[in-house]
């Protein structure tokens, strides 16, 4: 064959340093292409044998990888459809045609598997390689070897070849800067990283035994992949144990899943996969390349947060389709029609899943639940379609560990638990050890608690309530027992407007300062707490909201707000606010300015009650500090809620502690 020379056909005159630096984020990938090329080529000559057009018998179809650590050349070696000289110069050299598309509409009834195609996938050898020759013989009779050579510039040589055997052969002379790919480790990695579920053998030199001290090669190739891999079997021919060896196999540090889902649907588009539902620690460990996308088994990503919904990113796993737009920007991805309808059908398989498992596994899921709770409250959150199906099988568990529907849990606390209104009033605790007198409360009265210890509870109380008909959630703390779930209407206290605000200026005098405090007067009996420390619950829960980024963060800054509920029905507090009304005089009365006073006389008054105001308020304040009792009420409150600390809880030790002294040893 006569050796001739050219001008590779594209548009800019110099393409290889685009080649280079921009076509791929990462080098590694030249051979993810190289190898799905030949790979193609393969598949196409099984094509062409099952079609009858090849009639000679097929020998072992397989890619082979040759490296030379060396000379620092690289191999991808195939025996498929090879190339004529015509079909060189129109592939390789005509960078913009692709051989891919006219084989599959003349064969598209005979091969369904075609992975990539010869162009720019070829062209991204040149990322790693100064130089790269192709080596093919064509399957076609009478067809001649021809070789193709190129060292980076858009100049080519291409003539005969001296290949005897039909195939392609890729050679590559790896460049100094990328001598990274000129090493064997490297190569084996990403071999396992992109090839290792590939549908023709891939040979990565031979096997090896230990011998005398090292390690040597035996005869047999060593084929680095699984040509069958899980996801593309049928699930009636696969046993649990298949799919918890393949997860393994997908993940050797990890602990063994909770369920996994066989995904596999070929209209209207292609779709096969096994995803699993892996267990979800205390914390959100929200990882998002734990699910592995395929093309045809031929590796593509593990970032697949444009493909599935974001809460299905949690999920661990394989997809493969052939349906998904590759190497495209992700605001395509997120506009293309097969994207979303894949989307679409995974969140349907896995709601149809774990409805499944809850009516026919309820116990199991019931076990698992902990581990699960976080990947459903994510979903019912994030997707509106999930949230509607997950409302049939999403549980709750109450303090006593026993488990519910929702539907069943608000059948069972209706009756007890329907306050004044007709609405039912849903308790929960998210610390059973520091609510626990909250709980007890509750349990006294009759009523059921649930537990909610996630992290996106805040979230999640606000989602059911907006959900279930008349009906509150409200955590178990954030208020005396029977003002959660009013029977009727509260006792009234009677209070003058002076005598409130003295009350309220007592007790802000002894409790901790980094807090906001609303001090309110409460009928609550005489065998109730004296002093009752809550949390509204709207502020807490959206301070929470804030906090995990529920788009209020104007929470988030606000400080901490406690009501401070006083039990004027107890001995103790009706003993401190007589013995206040007797020993702080009453605020000095200061008579209104005239109707007629100039406004310098009304500002002289004003100033006159101010300073009335401030006096008394000081006296109050003083008083307040230099009783012992009122200080004692008021710790006991902030420790009941988890809030005494540092200096004020030691000062509370010793108060105490004199206490118990003046009880026993004095008496």
């Amino acid at each position: 064959m006569k050796s001739n020379k050219g001008t590779i056909g594209v548009t800019t005159e110099n393409i290889f340093p685009v080649i280079k630096k921009f076509l791929y984020s990462d080098h590694e990938i030249f051979l993810r292409e190289l190898v799905a090329n030949a790979v193609d080529a393969e598949q196409k000559m099984k094509a062409l044998a099952d079609a009858g057009d090849f009639k000679l018998p097929l020998d072992d179809l397989k890619v082979r990888i040759e490296l030379d650590e060396a000379a620092k050349t690289l191999k991808v070696i195939d025996n498929g459809i090879g190339m004529t000289e015509d079909e060189l110069d129109r592939y390789i050299n005509q960078i913009a045609f692709s051989s891919a598309g006219e084989f599959l509409e003349k064969y598209k009834d005979q091969i369904g598997s075609i992975i990539g195609h010869f162009g720019l996938g070829f062209y991204s050898a040149f990322m790693v390689a100064k130089k790269v020759t192709i080596d093919t013989l064509s399957w076609q009779d009478g067809a001649k070897a021809v070789r193709w050579s190129c060292d980076g510039s858009p100049e080519y040589e291409m003539g005969g070849s001296d290949k005897k055997d039909r195939g392609t052969c890729i050679t590559l002379y790896i460049d100094e800067d990328e001598s990274e790919f000129a090493a064997k480790g490297r190569i084996q990695e990403l071999l396992n990283k992109y090839c290792k579920f590939m549908p023709v053998p891939i040979v990565f030199g031979k096997k090896q035994e230990w011998k005398d001290g090292k390690y040597v090669d035996t005869a047999e190739d060593n084929v680095i992949n699984t040509i069958e891999p899980l996801w593309s079997r049928k699930p009636s021919e696969l046993q649990k144990e298949d799919y918890d060896k393949f997860y393994r196999a997908l993940y050797p540090m990890g602990d063994d899943p909770l369920f996994y889902i066989h995904l596999n649907v070929d209209y209207p588009f292609n779709l096969t996969g096994i995803l699993y539902f892996p267990k979800i620690k205390d914390k959100m460990e929200i990882r998002k390349d734990k699910i592995q996308l395929y093309c045809n088994q031929m590796f593509v990503t593990d970032s697949v947060d444009n493909i599935v919904p974001d809460f299905l990113t949690l999920l661990h796993g394989v997809i493969d389709s052939p349906d998904i737009p590759l190497n495209v920007s992700r605001s395509y991805l997120q506009s293309d029609a097969n994207v979303k309808k894949i989307s679409g059908y995974i969140t349907k398989k896995v709601a149809d899943r774990l409805e499944d498992i809850f009516k026919k596994e309820r116990a199991e899921l019931e076990s698992k639940w902990d581990n699960l709770k976080l990947f459903i409250e994510y979903g019912m959150l994030s997707d509106e379609k999930f949230c509607e199906r997950a409302m049939k099988f999403c549980l709750l568990k109450n303090t006593e560990g026993k488990f519910y529907s929702l539907d069943e849990y608000r059948t069972a606390v209706e009756p007890a638990q329907t306050d004044k209104d007709q609405q039912v009033v849903i308790l929960y605790a998210t610390d059973k050890e520091a609510q626990y007198s909250f709980i007890e409360a509750a349990k006294n009265k009759g009523y059921d608690v649930l537990w909610l210890d996630c992290q996106l509870d805040a979230h999640f109380v606000n989602l059911l309530e907006s959900k279930m008909e008349k009906c509150r959630i409200v955590r178990v703390d954030s208020d005396s027992i029977d003002k959660l779930i009013k029977k009727e209407e509260d006792a009234k206290v009677e209070m003058s407007d002076g005598q409130r605000t003295d009350l309220s200026t007592l007790f802000k005098a002894v409790l901790p300062t980094e807090n906001n405090y609303f001090v309110q007067p409460a009928k609550m009996g005489v065998d109730a707490d004296a002093v009752l420390i809550t949390q509204d619950e709207f502020m807490r829960r959206y301070r929470e909201m804030s906090a995990l980024g529920g788009g209020m963060n104007f929470y988030g800054e606000m400080p901490a707000s406690y009501t401070i509920n006083v039990n004027v029905d107890h001995p103790l507090v009706d003993k401190i606010l007589k013995e206040e009304a007797e020993k702080v005089p009453a605020a000095e009365v200061v008579a209104d300015a005239p109707e007629k006073a100039t406004e310098e006389e009304k500002k002289a008054v004003q100033e006159k009650k101010d300073a009335a105001a401030a006096a008394h308020k000081e006296a109050v304040e003083a008083y307040a500090k230099g009783n012992e009792l009122l200080a004692q009420l008021c710790d006991l409150a902030l420790l009941a809620s988890g809030m005494l600390k540092g200096k004020a809880l030691s000062d509370f030790i010793a108060r105490s502690r004199k206490v118990v002294e003046d009880a026993y040893l004095k008496a």
